[in-house]
């Protein structure tokens, strides 16, 4: 037989309070979800913008708010200012290389996707100079759980997913890259709160970029869906490879069509657009794009290759080039 005993009036007033608490938990929770501007997530932005010159003639790119005070993610903070940011790409194991190129660009593109790259590779490289100029990121070949902890765990404060083609593929590159209530990130050991300071699991939400890339005609019929996707901060063309998959040439119009697409679904669902190739960050198809793999440098610096000769800071990654 169950008894049920009346509550005293102290039992009933901590009932109500803990019931309180809870409910206000439960929304804040909620909120965050949706990318609460006070954490950092974007808010959907206005479309129809209009575009500027070499832009194309199309809606301007849209901004999230921008959350209060100073983020440590430079290249972030950047985007979210309505700026563009560019990089140099990492595919080997140099810490000195790394190092002096760090020093002249808004981020790091880490190579995992098409080299031999390993994560004990970048942590000894991200180690070796944990404050240059340059915010690591990674693109992934996936978006296990397991890379994305790796990579967020060494110190890395964005990740690059390839070839999304559907939300399953962006749900899981946001589920791991951040910490609970918005995410599903584990809280693990790592050098990441030794470069980004001791109360790092509660401002890196903030900090974290994640970037997501459409490369297939699959991925252009899906581009809203994918960039509605909570979490995911930046959608980008790969260029080479949306050519190669769709079989238009990069100077055919039915190619640039599938890049304006995806370009307005970005911006309709207020995310930031971007494009591999930085030979698009001007001109009549740059399309307001803001994130680049490669490109110009901050200050006038251009790497060299083999024998000392200048690269072009606009060309894509050697194997990359259609």
């Amino acid at each position: 037989m169950i008894v049920s005993h009346p509550l005293t009036l102290s039992g009933r007033n901590t009932v109500r309070a803990v019931a309180a608490a809870f409910a206000v938990f439960s929304a804040v929770a909620a909120f965050a979800q949706q990318g609460a501007p006070d954490r950092g997530g974007p808010t959907p932005a206005a479309t129809g913008t209009p575009g500027g010159a070499g832009r194309g003639g199309r809606g301007g790119n849209a901004l999230p708010t921008l959350p209060p005070g100073k983020l440590y993610n430079t290249a972030k903070e950047k985007l979210l200012a309505g700026q563009q940011v560019f990089s140099f790409t990492q595919s080997t194991v140099d810490p000195a290389g790394y190092c002096e190129k760090a020093k002249h660009y808004d981020f790091t593109w880490f190579e995992m996707q098409h080299s031999t790259l390993e994560f004990r590779d970048i942590e000894a490289m991200i180690a070796a100079c944990p404050h240059v100029a340059a915010i690591p990121m990674i693109r992934l070949p996936d978006a296990q759980e397991m890379r994305i902890q790796h990579t967020t765990d060494i110190g890395c404060l964005g990740v690059i997913v390839p070839t999304v083609d559907d939300v399953d593929r962006a749900r899981e590159a946001a589920k791991w890259s951040r910490y609970p209530p918005v995410a599903r990130r584990s809280t693990g050991a790592g050098q990441a709160a030794r470069i980004w300071g001791n109360n790092y699991s509660k401002t890196v939400n903030d900090n974290m970029l994640v970037v997501v890339m459409i490369e297939t005609p699959t991925g252009v019929a899906n581009a809203y869906d994918i960039a509605s996707v909570p979490g995911v901060d930046v959608v980008i063309i790969g260029n080479a490879d949306l050519s190669v998959f769709s079989g238009f040439s990069q100077t055919d119009d039915r190619y640039w069509e599938l890049v304006r697409k995806v370009h307005d679904d970005v911006i309709r669902a207020g995310k930031i657009f971007g494009q591999a190739s930085a030979a698009y960050a001007t001109g009549p198809h740059s399309y307001d794009a803001r994130f680049f793999q490669n490109g110009k440098s901050n200050d006038g610096y251009v790497p060299q290759g083999r024998g000392g000769a200048p690269i072009n800071p606009n060309a894509p990654p050697p194997g990359e080039e259609r």
